[in-house]
C-alpha cells in the first residue's frame, strides 16, 4: 500500500468535522489544492468539496475525508495538515516537505 498523500493531524480532523456540522449545503468533506499565488510562487487552498471529482486522491483519516485536487497531488505528497489556534488567529497549516520556500506571512511556498 502506498502512502497516502496527506496526513491529518488530530486538531485539524477536530476542526473539519466542525466546520462540516456547520457548512450550509451538505458537503462530504474539505477539498484541498494549490494555485500560483502568493509571494513564494503557490499558495494552499481549501474549499468544501460537495462532491467526487474525476481523478482525486480521496484520504479518510481520523473520521474525516479530504479529497486532494489531482494537479495538487505531487506538491502535497508527505504533507501533514495540522491546524493551529493562537491568541488573535487560528488557521490550518501544511506541514510540507516539498517546500523548498515559503513566505514570511506563511500563506505562500515554493516547491
Amino acid at each position: 500500500m502506498s502512502e497516502q498523500v496527506i496526513k491529518v493531524s488530530e486538531n485539524a480532523a477536530e476542526r473539519i468535522k466542525e466546520i462540516l456540522s456547520k457548512a450550509e449545503d451538505k458537503a462530504i468533506g474539505v477539498r484541498v489544492g494549490v494555485k500560483s499565488g502568493g509571494c513564494a510562487g503557490m499558495s494552499y487552498v481549501m474549499e468544501y468539496a460537495k462532491e467526487i471529482k474525476p481523478n482525486e486522491e480521496i484520504i479518510e483519516d481520523r473520521g474525516v475525508k479530504v479529497l486532494i485536487d489531482p494537479k495538487a497531488i505531487m506538491y502535497l505528497l508527505g504533507t501533514e495538515m495540522d491546524y493551529k489556534k493562537e491568541k488573535f488567529s487560528s488557521q490550518f497549516i501544511f506541514k510540507n516537505p516539498n517546500e523548498t520556500e515559503r513566505c514570511g506571512c506563511g500563506e505562500s511556498f515554493k516547491v
